[in-house]
């Protein structure tokens, strides 16, 4: 999965796979955790959010299961 680079102080990284609804994300210190089940708006809203990291907190993260 190809992932973008993006702006934030947590977040390096990000990926999405549409067909599995699978997103991935890279944190700044080199962690990658990859959800499950994560619908498209969920991505699109993360990827339009201001602050990456507070959205992914607040809206990802603990809310779809991780594999």
């Amino acid at each position: 999965m190809k992932r973008q680079r993006v702006a934030s102080s947590i977040i390096q990284s990000i990926g999405y796979d549409a067909d599995r609804q699978i997103l991935q994300v890279e944190t700044c210190s080199g962690n990658m955790f990859t959800y499950c089940h994560v619908p498209l708006t969920a991505w699109h809203f993360l990827m339009a959010a201001p602050s990456k990291g507070q959205f992914f907190n607040q809206n990802i993260k603990h809310h779809y299961p991780t594999r």
